[in-house]
């Protein structure tokens, strides 16, 4: 994700809230893999937004699938109870390892339940980490991911992924980036696919 910086005075970065930790529940908001692929403990969630961002997939992933215009990215928070705090934050620290900084944000839903989240914990990619591949076209990108994989999938399936789960928990909004890449891939795999009959 890329910061909008005009938008960002809310954000303390490198530091976990003490107010999110000191009461029952800790939450944590996944804007990528993590909306489908949760391997941790939560006792709630709800589908919202972030503001000051953009979903970019400028940057390059050593060990997952890879990664990842918008003024705020859709995704999920989920509620992380304060016993499992350490533990679900150790496995993210691992999980999100590769450029990521955990940052604390508003955060917005058109949910009008109890316990909804004010702020919420999300790891940042931003391009001063050394696995920041920078901007590039559409193409380009599709380019890339096509033939990437690692020990999470492929490339491929996560964009696939991301753009199905963008749609279901937010079918209003306009991903332009991410659906865009969408089907920039389509189209290589089935150019790939013509090819291999």
């Amino acid at each position: 994700m890329k910061p909008d910086k005009s938008e960002n005075s809310h954000i303390n970065d490198n530091e976990l809230s003490n107010d999110l930790k000191n009461h029952n529940m800790f939450w944590i908001f996944g804007y990528g893999s993590l909306i489908w692929k949760t391997n941790f403990p939560f006792i709630k969630k709800h589908p919202g937004y972030i503001k000051g961002y953009t979903r970019r997939f400028y940057q390059f992933s050593p060990d997952h699938r890879g990664t990842n215009d918008l003024s705020r990215v859709w995704g999920i928070a989920y509620a992380i109870e304060n016993r499992d705090i350490d533990n679900v934050c150790a496995g993210l620290d691992l999980r999100e390892q590769a450029g990521y900084t955990k940052k604390v944000v508003q955060f917005h839903t058109k949910t009008n339940e109890n316990q909804i989240p004010s702020e919420v914990t999300v790891y940042i990619a931003d391009e001063n980490n050394e696995w920041f591949a920078g901007e590039a076209s559409i193409q380009q990108i599709a380019s890339r991911i096509a033939v990437c994989s690692g020990t999470s999938g492929s490339n491929p399936e996560y964009v696939h992924k991301l753009a199905a789960e963008m749609r279901r928990i937010a079918p209003e909004e306009d991903d332009k980036h991410l659906f865009e890449l969408e089907l920039a891939l389509k189209s290589i795999e089935n150019k790939k696919g013509k090819q291999i009959l």
